[in-house]
């Protein structure tokens, strides 16, 4: 355990901050009392795994290519024969 006065805390925040990151048991004292301990934080837990977020519809969904080239000739035939300017209708 170190106790450490307010002054020297501040000069030395970096090197109390690592002692307390390692698991020691820092604490701050003013006028020699002790006011404040101070301890590493544990880090927050991600609410996704990123390791189980991307991928997890893998094999979940399929694509039909066949289907894919059929609409791509459909969508050219169109394009190609047909109108450019469609009737318009006569009111």
């Amino acid at each position: 355990m170190s106790v450490t006065n307010i002054h020297a805390a501040k000069t030395n925040l970096s090197k109390l901050i690592d002692a307390a990151l390692r698991g020691e048991e820092v604490i701050i004292a003013k006028s020699g009392k002790p006011i404040v301990k101070l301890i590493a934080v544990e880090p927050p837990k991600l609410a996704i795994d990123r390791k189980k977020f991307f991928g997890a519809l893998k094999g979940q969904f399929g694509f039909d290519w066949d289907e894919w080239k059929r609409m791509d000739r459909e969508i050219e035939r169109l394009f190609n024969e047909g109108q450019i300017f469609p009737e318009r209708s006569s009111q």
